[in-house]
């Protein structure tokens, strides 16, 4: 850079980043609409609006990473027009002065290299150092994000390390030139809540000490409302790519203005199931509960041993016509091992399960078949659970194809569009495919498959954590109405203790494979008896 550059970029006292009047569009798709939105040096900005909104497309355009897109309007950073500048002059830009965390930290890290050697290139080319003074950096930037023994972990791999850690890696990368502002896009979405509180309290803290040293700014995208109340000083809403509101954390929570925002703070997770009956029958009962995997462990000689990991250790669980079992805890914690466990659907685990009180051990054949069609499941991501392949007219009536044959062609067809309209969509979707529809349409697809032979009980794992707020309130009234119509039984897996709370009628405590505590959950979550479970709490309704 030139001196008159360097003095002119030294002495500019306006924001840091000003976009005016931004426009994006891929084709005749607008995805970013006039925008004007300006950061200061030192300052907090949360982004926020649900999925298509155009948070994430607005995070790009000022990195200038937007393949196939027309943009306009303004990105000034520093006083520098960014729409200008050469894609080797934004080169040296990307990294140095403006650096960026993205939301799943495994698809952003090469797989190929150790952590270490991909923290360390950056360093190297915007810097210049040696690769010995990068190591050595790269060493001390993994020990201030906090992980463990950072000398052993620079070697490791990324499938290698947790999420949590994975995420602190992104955060020392992202901070290893000392960028002045960064970009973080959904940095917790993934994460469990105690780990989340652990990451926002670590961006807070390294934020806090960059801005005294360098004034870095950083510029939050999420949906996550509670994490803009802990973390933000100011927020933007965004909605189908308009700015349509913004104004300092306190006074936008305390009196939004916008419809839009009014209605995102209003998309919590409320209480409204029902009590159940006292004389609701037990439909699920299960035991000693215990699931065991075979792991390999290195021996003398370079040679295996076999090994056992407990992922599940003598729980106990019921489930009465009705009700809802919560079952909470991070990741790792055994919560969805044990409730294929339940399902019959693990050919390692010991103990004893009941349903509608008969071992499972004991269906056989044709009551075998039954018992499938009475226990279904419902998975956290319904994109890679339903087939890409199939139309919805086949992937929900597949299991009555199998299962009630008896009804033939126009029988299965007048039930699948039956059981749609249950969760709100019309017979117009039968032949469509799943990528036609929005995350919250594809999760009410995969509920329609799971109820179409009407079953007892319902497992749900981890249904909502992949939806926008609004959405997720949306599936939750949803479950809870079907629940009181059918008189369901529902075993609801989750890390978000909020949305527990709002679904469940009990709730079991799961940690390193053990339930550690369990109960009424207005009881738990008013007092809780275990340390973990104190915990969890605290992370949950801290970010």
């Amino acid at each position: 850079m030139s001196g008159a550059n360097a003095s002119t970029k030294a002495s500019f006292e306006g924001p840091l980043l000003a976009l005016d009047r931004l426009h994006v569009t891929f084709g005749d798709t607008v995805a970013v609409n006039d925008v004007t939105l300006a950061i200061e040096r030192g300052e907090r900005v949360a982004l926020v609006g649900e999925s298509g909104s155009g948070k994430s497309v607005t995070a790009l355009s000022i990195l200038r990473l937007l393949s196939d897109a027309q943009v306009s309007g303004s990105i000034r950073f520093n006083g520098e027009e960014l729409l200008t500048k050469s894609e080797r002059e934004m080169r040296g830009l990307r990294g140095s002065d403006i650096a960026m965390i993205f939301q799943e930290p495994m698809t952003a890290l090469n797989p190929l290299y150790t952590i270490g050697d991909q923290i360390a290139e950056t360093i190297v080319i915007h810097d210049g150092v040696s690769p010995l003074e990068a190591r050595k950096r790269t060493v001390a930037l993994l020990a201030r994000t906090g992980i463990a023994e950072p000398e052993k972990r620079v070697n490791s791999y990324p499938h290698q390390l947790s999420g949590g850690q994975r995420q602190r890696a992104m955060i020392a990368m992202a901070l290893s030139c000392r960028p002045r502002l960064l970009l973080a896009d959904e940095p917790t979405t993934a994460l469990d809540v105690t780990i989340r509180a652990q990451i926002v309290e670590l961006l807070l803290e390294l934020q806090r000490d960059e801005a005294q040293k360098r004034g870095m700014a950083v510029l939050l995208i999420t949906h996550d409302l509670n994490l803009v109340r802990h973390f933000a000083q100011r927020v933007a809403v965004m909605e189908k790519g308009v700015l349509v509101e913004s104004g300092p954390v306190e006074q936008l929570f305390a009196s939004p203005q916008h419809p839009y925002t009014q209605r995102l703070l209003e998309s919590r997770p409320e209480r409204t199931v029902m009590p159940v009956m006292p004389i609701a029958p037990v439909i699920l009962e299960a035991r000693d509960v215990s699931v065991d995997f075979r792991t390999k462990l290195p021996g003398m000689g370079g040679w295996f041993r076999s090994g056992r990991f407990r992922a599940v250790a003598d729980a106990d669980v019921s489930v009465r016509q009705g009700e809802t079992l919560g079952i909470v805890g991070e990741s790792g914690s055994g919560k969805s091992t044990l409730a294929m466990a339940l399902l019959g659907l693990q050919r390692t685990a010991t103990g004893e399960i009941d349903f509608q009180g008969k071992a499972l051990r004991r269906y056989r054949g044709r009551e075998q078949t039954a018992l499938r069609s009475n226990m279904q499941v419902v998975f956290q991501d319904p994109f890679s659970s339903l087939s890409p392949r199939q139309t919805i007219e086949r992937i929900v009536g597949e299991g009555l194809a199998l299962h009630r044959p008896q009804l033939g062609a126009q029988g299965r067809r007048e039930k699948v569009i039956s059981v749609l309209r249950e969760v709100g969509l019309d017979r117009t979707v039968l032949q469509r495919y799943p990528h036609e529809f929005s995350g919250g349409q594809r999760q009410r697809i995969a509920i329609a498959r799971a109820l179409v032979l009407e079953p007892r009980l319902l497992v749900l794992d981890e249904p909502t954590s992949a939806l926008d707020v609004s959405i997720q309130q949306q599936v939750l009234k949803l479950l809870v109405g079907l629940q009181q119509k059918y008189n369901l039984g529902f075993i609801f897996i989750s890390h978000d203790l909020a949305v527990i709370g709002a679904m469940a009628h009990r709730v079991a405590v799961m940690q390193n494979g053990s339930i550690v505590e369990s109960g009424d959950v207005e009881k738990i979550f008013a007092a809780p008896g275990h340390p973990y479970t104190r915990k969890l709490l605290k992370a949950s309704f801290a970010t």
